[in-house]
């Protein structure tokens, strides 16, 4: 009926430098826009109707670059905050590898991919699951359900939190659902939204 394609944006400058980014706003790197063409071939071939992201500037370049690679520059794009990635609070801006010396990789590995841990100041999964979850049963369920074919650009947490949600993960199982950066899923979707 409808095709939901979940991307995450292609790699930034801190994913390169293996930084904590959550809500800064952070360009992709050279490498991330250099993976653009490849990772759009991917999609060729797929009708898409529409786009949702989130304001970050990493999946609004994300984006524009699949979009111009694929020669659909003229798709409509629905940018909403609900779709950002989760906040890392007082993480943000630090390199993941300091962090885990100072936590110990248990406790950060909870923090990045657990269900209900919080870095200090932070989001929770769950937490990104609420906003993210809510934003798509009010939104982008009627464009499916209108058999629209949606794509979905957006950072790794609010993906995995909308992974959770249509492939229904459980709150245990999710840590270990992991997307790569330019990672991508593709969902073939009945009339009652279920994956075919």
């Amino acid at each position: 009926m409808a095709k939901l394609i979940l991307l995450r944006h292609l790699q930034s400058e801190w994913n390169k430098e293996n930084k904590f980014t959550g809500w800064t706003d952070v360009a992709l790197s050279k490498e991330g826009i250099d993976s653009a063409k490849e990772v759009a071939e991917k999609l060729k071939g797929i009708n898409i109707d529409l786009v949702y992201t989130s304001p970050l500037i990493r999946n609004r370049e994300t984006v524009s670059l699949i979009l111009e690679n694929l020669n659909k520059k003229e798709l409509p794009i629905v940018i909403n905050k609900a779709l950002d990635e989760r906040n890392y609070g007082k993480l943000q801006g630090l390199n993941k590898d300091e962090v885990k010396k100072e936590y110990g990789e248990e406790q950060v590995q909870l923090w990045r991919r657990g269900w209900d841990n919080a870095p200090p100041e932070g989001e929770s999964l769950k937490d990104v699951y609420n906003r993210a979850v809510l934003f798509f049963k009010n939104n982008i369920e009627k464009d499916l359900k209108q058999e629209k074919n949606v794509l979905i650009v957006a950072s790794h947490n609010s993906l995995r939190a909308l992974v959770k949600y249509i492939e229904k993960i459980s709150d245990q199982d999710i840590i270990n659902r992991e997307i790569p950066a330019g990672g991508i899923i593709i969902y073939d979707l009945d009339e009652n939204l279920n994956i075919k």
